[in-house]
């Protein structure tokens, strides 16, 4: 699925949907990380595993956004 192109034949993302979403996925787990790694922190144990796991799919999107990104070209 391609974005459709506007009157010049250009498309609003060159590279489709699939690298801006995933980019601002990366982006979204990671500052979910960072912000309950502080509580997690002064927690329990059982707690760090938030951070942990938001950190891992952050990883995951930033890892699927690449090989979005070398599967184009």
């Amino acid at each position: 699925m391609t974005p459709e192109p506007n009157e010049d034949g250009d498309s609003a993302f060159p590279d489709g949907f699939a690298v801006p979403i995933t980019g601002l996925l990366s982006v979204l787990f990671a500052m979910m990380a960072g912000m309950s790694l502080l509580p997690a922190l002064s927690g329990s144990l059982s707690d760090a595993v938030l951070p942990v796991v938001f950190g891992l799919c952050s990883l995951l999107s930033f890892r699927l956004r690449k090989r979005y990104l070398t599967a184009d070209n």
